[in-house]
């Protein structure tokens, strides 16, 4: 009898947990609805607040920056232009061995 009772009372909890995880649920939906209300005029709105609060880099620093990108991709291109060749250079040189 105390199994058929046990069982009972888990079976209650199981639904009242149910029942509030369908509240939450319509909760965050509501949310959802709400923050849909402002539309394409508040996302503007809050995207020229957010910009005015973005530190931009001097021209200087992007000049710099700029030359910096374009060297080390220079020192990357060459050194795999070096490695492909020499890897060129040894697969001719291991099939004309075998010719």
């Amino acid at each position: 009898m105390a199994k058929k009772a046990d069982s009972a009372e888990t079976k209650s909890k199981k639904d009242t947990a149910k029942s509030e995880g369908k509240k939450g649920a319509d909760k965050k939906a509501a949310k959802t609805k709400e923050t849909k209300k402002g539309g394409v005029k508040k996302y503007f709105k809050d995207l020229r607040s957010e910009i005015k609060k973005v530190v931009w880099p001097s021209r200087e620093k992007v000049v710099n920056n700029t030359g910096i990108v374009i060297g080390v991709m220079l020192v990357c291109g060459a050194a795999l232009f070096g490695i492909d060749s020499l890897l060129g250079l040894a697969v001719n040189a291991l099939l004309s061995i075998g010719a």
